[in-house]
């Protein structure tokens, strides 16, 4: 498989640039893969999310949750109290136990949507080069709904954070990261009060570094720029202030950013050798400004976008392009993935990636052209292949490597899964053949090829498709 084949070289652009190839997708990129792709950078941001008027924001999904939180709350301190009467959600007429549980069931409806909406626009889309340029992100600015108060607000974040921005300047995305309540909510600076601020003095200061420390260390500059402890720690003083209205004292804007002046750490701040007065909120917004155009941060991306889009150890003069490419455009990411597009490295026929449970599913289900996506059941499979939607491990987000996807038990899920997924599909299918080159055009080699036609059914056709080396890589 020479790179110069544009039969492979549609199939790389539909799946290591995009998110699998839907029927007649190919076609269209066959003629010019890498123009395929620039035309997708040269519109606007991603489209909305199929069904997104539908979708609670992130500022109404917090003041819902807030509403029930505090009333369990007041319930919890009544029942403390000896006085264990009935309570009610306003509006809804619960018993009081129900309103305990209700979290949950508040919670759950928009997150399931959420994941609906997700799977079903990458499914649908005709344009996925940019649906997983919101993946890429939204796992370099991760969020996890694991943390109970982030779960009603994770889609949301990636919806209003990073969807809008895949296209701009790498700096307006990591305002809109900072200041979304997701964030403040899931690294604890809403509980983070600066020891000498007014309130702090009044009623002592608990300092937060989680916010500073991974806002350095995985979203900008990277372990390895030479930032300090202090750095970390001044960062987040000068952060302080940077929380979520609850909606106890201030009734409008509730669940929105708020910046409060009075746990703010005063006096200026130095991180990592600049000084910057202080100025309230735009403290800390400066030195996020400066952050973004660190050249630590344009090598940190870049590694992170090379190793996504090419190998998990990347070439060094891939990087360097990539990096060099950011800084000269001030972190205008339509640019920097135009560069991506157009190195060699990143369209060497070698599948050296190996596609995540998330990549994987939405795969087949473009390929197979899903006519609608379950969300109850995108989460089960997702869960059991270990890559549960908005559940996040760590703030470091999903791993990006071979060695983390390709254990036994996942491989063997994914098998599982391509079984369950044949016995539906496989009954409608008509040539094996015909689906294979659909779906991988170039990358179904002779040997894939034969032994599709030897199956003994469709369904053990389609199984076999969907658990075939070409298929799991990219």
């Amino acid at each position: 498989m020479a790179v110069t084949d544009k039969n492979v070289q549609a199939a790389l652009a539909t799946n290591r640039f995009g998110l699998g190839a839907r029927p007649g997708e190919l076609r269209e990129a066959a003629d010019d893969p890498r123009g395929w792709l620039a035309a997708q950078l040269g519109g606007g941001p991603p489209i909305a999310l199929d069904g997104a008027g539908s979708l609670t924001s992130g500022s109404e999904a917090l003041a819902g949750f807030f509403k029930l939180r505090a009333l369990r709350q007041a319930m919890r301190q009544e029942e403390q109290a000896g006085m264990g009467r009935a309570y009610a959600a306003p509006g809804d007429g619960k018993p009081k136990d129900d309103v305990v549980a209700s979290i949950a069931g508040y919670t759950r409806p928009i997150y399931l949507a959420e994941v609906a909406a997700r799977t079903t626009t990458a499914v649908r889309s005709t344009a996925p080069l940019l649906e997983r340029l919101v993946w890429f992100w939204s796992n370099h600015f991760t969020v996890s709904a694991a943390k109970v108060a982030v779960a009603p607000v994770a889609g949301a974040f990636e919806r209003e954070a990073i969807r809008p921005h895949v296209l701009g300047r790498f700096g307006d995305m990591l305002q809109a990261v900072v200041h979304h309540p997701a964030m403040i909510l899931y690294l604890d600076n809403a509980r983070s009060f600066g020891a000498d601020s007014r309130r702090g003095r009044r009623a002592g200061g608990g300092l937060n570094e989680n916010l500073g420390r991974e806002l350095l260390e995985l979203h900008t500059v990277g372990v390895d720029a030479g930032y300090t402890q202090r750095d970390v720690t001044t960062f987040a003083q000068a952060l302080t202030g940077w929380t979520i209205n609850p909606g106890r004292r201030k009734p409008t804007g509730v669940g929105e950013f708020w910046y409060v002046g009075a746990v703010h750490e005063p006096g200026s701040k130095t991180v990592m050798g600049r000084t910057y007065p202080d100025t309230g909120e735009g403290q800390a917004e400066a030195i996020l400004r400066d952050l973004a155009g660190h050249p630590a941060t344009a090598r940190h991306v870049a590694g992170k976008l090379a190793r996504h889009f090419v190998a998990d150890d990347p070439p060094a003069g891939a990087v360097d392009r990539l990096a060099r490419r950011f800084l000269d455009t001030g972190g205008d990411l339509r640019e920097v993935t135009a560069e991506l597009v157009s190195l060699d490295a990143a369209w060497d026929p070698a599948l050296r990636k190996m596609k995540s449970p998330n990549e994987f599913v939405v795969s087949a289900l473009r390929g197979l052209d899903a006519p609608q996506v379950e969300p109850r059941i995108v989460v089960a499979s997702l869960d059991s292949m270990g890559q549960r939607p908005f559940f996040a491990p760590s703030p470091a987000g999903w791993p990006d490597t071979v060695a983390a996807w390709a254990g036994p038990d996942g491989v063997y899920k994914r098998i599982e899964w391509s079984v369950a997924v044949g016995e539906k599909a496989g009954p409608k299918l008509h040539r094996a053949d015909g689906l294979a080159r659909s779906m991988l055009g170039g990358l179904a080699d002779d040997g894939l090829m034969t032994a599709l036609s030897r199956a003994e059914s469709g369904a053990q056709a389609v199984a076999m498709l969907l658990s075939s080396p070409q298929f799991q890589r990219r």
